[in-house]
């Protein structure tokens, strides 16, 4: 449940606010943005996409966000975010992405606003939900494309796995997310979250 002051509140004990949730999230991916160097052709786990491109998606996400939560349309915006976003400094391209969706999120009455999607309205707060998911997973598949583990923030994984719960068979419905993987007895909440996502660690 998301109330009006935009706080997510989930099953259990674990209560994060949506903005510091997708703060989390953001800085989780571009912490191993940083550490990619020469390896942007690497693969990654989403099938079909190297490192460049796993970031570009990113970005492309990220330079939805301004907008959006100014409360234009997807018409509105129309093509102007298009083509290659990373250009021949990606890393540059990258972080003045981040940080313009970072201030839109936390802009004030963001998480109370409506935000018009493809799909159709949302309350502010859902759509950051939707992107600190997106950032989150992907911190993973960038982490594991370039051979580590991201360290993904507990409270942030079991807020994102928790509000998912119901987004889950909407999104693979969508063809958004592979079939679910499968989790062995004991798994953690990460293990939980990215068979969710259709991962298979």
């Amino acid at each position: 449940m998301i109330d009006t002051d935009g706080r997510q509140d989930f099953a259990g004990p674990h209560t994060m606010d949506t903005t510091d949730l997708y703060r989390s999230a953001a800085d989780a991916f571009a912490g191993q943005v940083r550490l990619i160097g020469d390896r942007w052709d690497a693969p990654t786990p989403c099938a079909g996409w190297d490192v460049r491109a796993l970031v570009h998606h990113i970005v492309e996400e990220d330079l939805w966000t301004p907008p959006l939560y100014a409360g234009r349309t997807v018409d509105e915006v129309g093509g102007s975010i298009a083509g290659d976003l990373l250009g021949p400094d990606p890393l540059s391209a990258f972080t003045a992405a981040a940080h313009d969706a970072a201030a839109a999120v936390a802009g004030t009455g963001a998480m109370q606003r409506t935000v018009h999607l493809s799909f159709g309205d949302v309350p502010g707060a859902e759509y950051a939900m939707q992107l600190a998911a997106d950032h989150l997973v992907h911190a993973w598949d960038l982490g594991r494309a370039l051979g580590a583990d991201p360290d993904l923030d507990t409270a942030a994984v079991v807020a994102v796995r928790a509000w998912f719960e119901g987004t889950e068979d909407a999104y693979r419905q969508a063809g958004m997310i592979g079939p679910r993987g499968t989790v062995p007895a004991g798994a953690g909440p990460l293990r939980e979250l990215l068979a969710m996502f259709g991962r298979q660690p």
